[in-house]
């Protein structure tokens, strides 16, 4: 039995389905809104790989170490993004969340801190995680914003520690939450997510 099994979580409008082959157009349509894949700091796939990007994101989820979702809209089922849990750890039930990128129209909307609430909700929940994880590069400064105002706390950087797509290494930012923090994270997120926008 997986660690992470096959599930769907929903909450405020969206939904995070298992990724799949038959999200490959509406994952290259979220892509294209802003041209994501010319961000250099990210993992949004060029429109000809999405189908790899998918079949990929598969294969790690049939190894054990990556369980890719699928952002929706629920009431449409417009793909907004993706996201995943990876490097994931059943031994010591820890796991992280990343691959993330949504279409430019969800950014800096409710989109990123519901997914973030349902994810770890069902880490630390169901899964009874002890720690969730996060990295990013050391230069996407917007992804380190976003994962600090969660609450998770930096652990340190990598250096040296993966290359980009152009090539070139980066430094990776790492931090964690543990499961003694999630009950006021949780506060956080609810009041987040409820206050008037």
């Amino acid at each position: 039995m997986a660690f992470v099994e096959s599930t769907t979580l929903a909450a405020r409008g969206i939904r995070l389905v298992p990724l799949s082959l038959d999200h490959e157009e509406g994952l290259r349509a979220a892509a294209a809104d802003g041209e994501l894949w010319r961000i250099r700091v990210t993992s949004v796939p060029e429109p000809g790989q999405t189908r790899q990007y998918i079949a990929d994101a598969l294969a790690m989820r049939e190894a054990g170490n990556r369980f890719a979702f699928a952002v929706t809209e629920e009431a449409t089922g417009t793909v907004l993004g993706s996201t995943s849990y990876h490097d994931i750890v059943p031994p010591i039930r820890r796991v992280e969340i990343g691959w993330t990128w949504y279409a430019k129209c969800c950014q800096r909307t409710h989109v990123n801190t519901t997914c973030k609430l349902l994810m770890l909700t069902h880490a630390f929940e169901t899964l009874q995680c002890h720690v969730v994880g996060w990295r990013t590069d050391n230069f996407n400064h917007a992804s380190q914003r976003a994962i600090e105002r969660l609450g998770a706390r930096k652990d340190g950087v990598i250096r040296g520690h993966a290359l980009r797509r152009d090539g070139s290494i980066r430094d990776t930012v790492m931090y964690s939450l543990r499961s003694g923090e999630w009950p006021e994270v949780r506060t956080q997120l609810l009041y987040l997510l409820d206050k008037p926008r």
